[in-house]
């Protein structure tokens, strides 16, 4: 695949995920919708926590899709997909549907941000390239040194 490709391919999955996060979890909780208090209930949290943690969800998307935090943005929403893994493992949810539901949308995202960058792609290759191969350490340095 050429870079080109890539690039845009990553922003196609960097858009879906932005989108699918703001309508299915971001959104219902912001404009606090009777289902996402509702889902919180279900799931064993106190009343009033589902705004809170839609404005978390969203300050985590904003940094993802700046390009120069989009990392922070991954990590720290990597973090947040994590305690809702964590919360359906405490609510007894079933396995591949519920639980690893967060796992699934973290490979998405991160998927879209290594086709985009560059850089992360030196630090995590699939493959060495053969020759001229560039070296993770300078690959990772900004344009022009």
């Amino acid at each position: 695949m050429n870079a080109q490709t890539m690039i845009w391919t990553g922003r196609v999955l960097t858009g879906l995920f932005a989108l699918f996060m703001l309508g299915a979890s971001i959104a219902p909780k912001l404009l606090h919708m009777p289902v996402a208090e509702q889902t919180m209930a279900e799931l064993g949290w106190p009343s009033g926590f589902a705004f809170f943690i839609g404005v978390i969800e969203l300050a985590c998307l904003v940094l993802y899709l700046i390009p120069r935090t989009s990392v922070l943005g991954a990590v720290l929403m990597m973090g947040l997909l994590g305690g809702a893994m964590a919360t359906q493992i405490r609510a007894g949810s079933p396995l591949f549907s519920h639980i690893l539901f967060s796992l699934y949308l973290g490979l998405f995202m991160w998927g879209g941000l290594w086709l985009r960058d560059r850089r992360l792609r030196a630090l995590f290759p699939f493959a060495r390239e053969a020759s001229g191969a560039a070296d993770p350490e300078t690959a990772l340095q900004p344009a022009g040194r």
